[in-house]
């Protein structure tokens, strides 16, 4: 982690640290208790200060807290929403992907080619 942001390899471990610290900190810069923050987002004392200390939580209780910290539109934007390209989008009639398709592995006997 350089300067608080996890690497792109970063653990589970490393991101819950992370996260709690950071959720720690907004808590602490708008001065709101612990005890108080719980009572908004509607989840334990003993949950808050787990999440803080970087402990395994729900995702239920991770969402009640942004949601109570005024950042559910943050975490929203942190997934992209993807939309379909329009290349895409006339190559499939319309339609939108609905699984995936494992890739096709080349063999690696065969030597690459520009064909």
């Amino acid at each position: 982690m350089a300067n608080g942001v996890p690497h792109r390899s970063a653990t589970s471990r490393a991101l819950r640290t992370e996260l709690g610290r950071r959720l720690a900190k907004l808590r602490l810069a708008r001065n709101v208790t612990q005890s108080a923050l719980a009572e908004d987002a509607g989840v334990g004392l003993r949950t808050l200060r787990r999440i803080e200390a970087g402990q395994p939580c729900s995702l239920d209780s991770l969402l009640r807290l942004a949601s109570a910290l005024g950042l559910a539109d943050s975490l929203l934007n942190a997934v992209p929403l993807q939309e379909i390209r329009p290349i895409e989008r006339a190559d499939s009639g319309g339609r939108e992907r609905r699984r995936a398709r494992p890739r096709k592995r080349r063999s690696r006997e065969e030597p690459w080619s520009w064909d």
